[in-house]
């Protein structure tokens, strides 16, 4: 009876290990894709970084195969053949390229499918996808040691500066210690904001002038938009280059003119230039001046003579007379005209 019940207790354990084991087996090959139809892709990379057979394939975020088998190629480059899934495979285009991945932030590698455009036909067994470099930790980690310098570069500057700052130093510190120049800076803003304020009352009265221009009836308004002005000043304008013109021309005929005056061929040369010409006609005026007073001594020798005496009284007569009847009419008296 005991003999049994160990019998069936072992029997029991070798069933339920049994179980496991094909349990186990299920599950493995469905991870490896044992017992789905695939085919086969290739992708040649320069470096797969750590990359097992065995390791992942996803494509837009699902696994949908297996790196089957890692071999180098020609020129040191290595070629990576994967199982993908004939059911996704529709979905991939020729066009696709092939990455590196990482499951988790240091978890294994696996190979991402990315890209591929409607132009492109649908993969077949035995295409090779392009690869494409993807940046690896060891480049992050060496561009986050240099981010790091440069942080403590600037670190380092900053703390120079507040230092430099809390000394008194530099623009800064003279405003945070020196109360002079904090002063003129006060100063130098409300200079600046009453300046700002000129400005826009300035803004301002333009803005107004402009309007002033711009209402209809004033003389600017009128020489923008009236084309009768225009007109008028423009006529004007040419009257006043012709009167200009002819003021060339008149200036231009004086100075002929003072040039011929000028000229000693001329008879006025001659007056203006010549001086014994001009002692000549001194001396013919002085002769006449004499000859003017001989003139009237004669003539009173005239009045003396018996001859023209008669002649003479006649003619004083006639003056008094006229003298009279000029002063009955409440005239003038006639004047003499005669020569003396």
């Amino acid at each position: 009876m005991k003999s049994n019940r160990r019998a069936v207790t072992v029997g029991l354990f070798v069933l339920l290990g049994l179980v496991l084991l094909v349990a186990g087996i299920l599950f493995l090959g469905g991870q490896q894709k044992r017992f789905t139809s695939t085919i086969q892709l290739k992708a040649v990379f320069k470096d797969v970084a750590g990359l097992k057979t065995g390791n992942n394939v996803w494509f837009s975020g699902v696994k949908i195969g297996t790196v089957k088998r890692i071999r180098f190629t020609s020129n040191s480059q290595v070629e990576v053949d994967m199982n993908i899934e004939e059911s996704s495979a529709e979905f991939i285009r020729k066009d696709a390229q092939a990455t590196l991945g990482s499951d988790g932030l240091i978890g294994n590698k696996l190979i991402v499918i990315v890209g591929g455009t409607n132009r492109a036909g649908t993969i077949e067994d035995g295409d090779v996808l392009r690869a494409r470099e993807a940046l690896s930790t060891e480049a992050i980690i060496d561009t986050l040691q240099v981010t790091n310098r440069n942080l403590l570069k600037i670190t380092q500057d900053v703390g120079s500066v507040v230092t430099r700052v809390k000394n008194g130093r530099g623009l800064a510190g003279a405003l945070l210690t020196d109360t002079t120049v904090l002063l003129n800076f006060k100063n130098s803003m409300a200079s600046l904001q009453r300046a700002s304020n000129n400005a826009v009352q300035m803004t301002n009265s333009l803005s107004t002038f402009t309007a002033k221009l711009n209402r209809p009836g004033t003389l600017a308004n009128d020489l923008v938009t009236d084309t009768a002005i225009v007109r008028d000043i423009r006529s004007s304008t040419a009257r006043l280059r012709q009167m200009a013109n002819q003021a060339n021309e008149a200036i231009a005929d004086v100075k002929q003119a003072t040039q011929k005056l000028n000229n000693g061929n001329s008879a006025i040369g001659v007056l203006t230039s010549d001086l014994s010409v001009g002692n000549d006609i001194r001396s013919t005026i002085r002769n006449l001046n004499s000859s003017t007073q001989k003139l009237d001594q004669n003539m009173e020798a005239l009045k003396s003579n018996f001859l023209f005496r008669g002649y003479f009284r006649k003619q004083e007569k006639a003056k008094a007379k006229a003298a009279k009847e000029a002063e009955k009419n409440g005239g003038t008296a006639p004047t003499d005209t005669t020569t003396r």
